[in-house]
């Protein structure tokens, strides 16, 4: 009945305005390089001050569901991840723009979104208190298994040669130990450039490994086929597609909604263990990168996992006072300009705008699908252009989008000396993804395991046998000798 009444709220003619207005202008934000969504919530934020605090909290959840969309617009078209949770989708999603589908992934996109953040939605408003509470009996020992498990799976199951994503894995796990140690407070890795104190900006890495090597990569090879549309009057999926997406939807929210409820948890994990699960799973494994056309599960899984992630942020944020990434920390910050405290006593003191919230993200959801789907085929026709043109203007786009971050001329440097080290590495035949999930995750491990250590008085073997810690780290193991196994019984077979 709670969330009834707040459908009755947000469905106001003025309330539906604004979820409208912050959708479609997240959206058309979100497809800028590195202006993900904490960054367009945050630099929207003053445009709420002088409103009342449901049509304020409204207008940024629409803004919120609309940058991430964005987000993987560009991840799908042209490479560029608009945020690191989107780095997940550039993998399948360009492959099938460069095979003549970009309006194929974007539709399953646009369609994933709307059901991951549905049901997540739906999933806050019933058990979203009692998850939150599960979750934070979650330890650093824990954390740092799960994330563990995720290096695991990104170094077998991305690219053909386990030990090349074990080389970029470790590449990116320097590039994450860039900053200062927040154990000990001593710089590392910084050359004595007071701006990268603060380690290096995750979207500079995406930006780098992703658009500037790809391109300089093109120019090397003299690649220069344009890329074809597919056809031109469909916008939608087929029924084969359908049927090959629907479960990769569901799975994905399953993943998404609970890891995005962990305090720390984030979208990037979901959206990575999405990939991989779906690659385990796939049926038609000719489809998947490298050499195949592009998986449409490996973009609907992803997305779905993105936005359901997007929707369990709220729980801990909404339930604990606990912001689980930056865009929640925002939102938390515009609570709080209202003189609304977000804990235990927030569905008490503020039960209506809370109720109005969350029935906001179902009706700004259902809009941003109604926006997306048509536009998808204009969307796709900006993948037509030739690539000379086509990569120039990426990497001013690229140039732009970093110099956005932080007006930081260091941020720059740093973007073209990692994407010419990435271009070599493409070169190698290395895979990209696995070094920027270790520039990602692995400041993140790294604080999980000195904390748990903290606890357990320095004893390592205290903390690898809790037993949630072990069953997550013993689960890595079997990941990683599994897939050496089966890449070993396959090429038995094939000789």
């Amino acid at each position: 009945m709670n969330l009834v009444d707040g459908l009755a709220i947000a469905l106001q003619p003025i309330h539906l305005l604004w979820a409208l207005a912050g959708a479609a202008l997240g959206t058309a934000v979100g497809v800028l390089p590195g202006v993900g969504p904490a960054m367009t919530v945050a630099l929207l934020l003053p445009a709420t001050f002088g409103l009342e605090p449901t049509s304020g909290m409204i207008l940024l959840a629409g803004i919120y569901y609309g940058a991430m969309y964005g987000g993987s617009t560009t991840s799908i078209l042209f490479n560029i991840p608009g945020e690191s949770a989107t780095i997940v989708t550039a993998i399948e999603g360009h492959a099938m723009t460069r095979n003549g589908r970009a309006g194929t992934a974007l539709a399953t996109a646009a369609i994933g979104s709307f059901v991951a953040g549905t049901i997540g939605t739906l999933l806050i408003a019933t058990i979203g208190p009692a998850l939150a509470q599960v979750a934070l009996r979650m330890g650093p020992a824990e954390q740092f298994a799960l994330i563990v498990l995720a290096f695991a799976m990104v170094t077998t199951v991305l690219g053909d040669r386990p030990w090349l994503g074990l080389a970029s894995l470790c590449l990116g796990l320097l590039v994450g130990a860039v900053g200062i140690d927040v154990q000990t407070g001593e710089a590392r890795l910084t050359l004595g450039v007071p701006q990268l104190l603060d380690g290096i900006d995750i979207i500079v890495v995406a930006v780098a490994f992703f658009a500037v090597s790809e391109s300089l990569f093109l120019a090397w090879t003299g690649e220069v086929t344009p890329v074809a549309l597919g056809p031109s009057g469909r916008i939608g999926l087929t029924r084969e597609e359908w049927r090959r997406s629907f479960p990769a939807w569901l799975r994905g929210t399953a993943l998404g909604f609970p890891l995005g409820a962990i305090p720390a948890g984030g979208a990037e994990l979901p959206t990575l263990l999405s990939f991989a699960l779906e690659k385990r799973l796939a049926k038609a494994p000719a489809d998947w990168t490298p050499s195949g056309p592009g998986a449409i599960e490996g973009v609907a899984g992803p997305e779905a996992a993105n936005n359901a992630s997007a929707a369990g942020t709220l729980v801990p944020m909404l339930a604990l006072g606990i912001p689980t990434t930056a865009t929640a920390a925002v939102l938390l910050v515009a609570l709080q300009q209202y003189g609304l405290q977000p804990g235990p006593l927030l569905f008490r003191n503020a039960g209506d705008l809370v109720w109005a919230l969350l029935a906001s993200l179902l009706v700004g959801n259902a809009m941003l699908l109604v926006l997306n789907l048509p536009l998808a085929h204009g969307w796709a026709r900006l993948a037509a252009i030739r690539p000379a043109y086509l990569h120039a203007g990426i990497l001013v786009l690229a140039t732009v989008g970093t110099w956005t971050l932080h007006r930081s001329v260091v941020d720059l440097a740093v973007l073209a000396t990692l994407g010419v080290v990435g271009f070599a590495w493409r070169v190698l035949g290395c895979p990209a993804v696995p070094v920027v999930i270790g520039a990602m995750l692995g400041p993140l491990a790294e604080q999980h395991l000195q904390r748990a250590l903290v606890v357990a008085n320095g004893d390592w073997g205290a903390v690898v046998r809790r037993p949630g810690a072990a069953s997550l780290l013993g689960l890595a193991v079997a990941v990683a000798v599994g897939a050496l196994v089966a890449r070993r019984g396959a090429a038995r077979r094939a000789a």
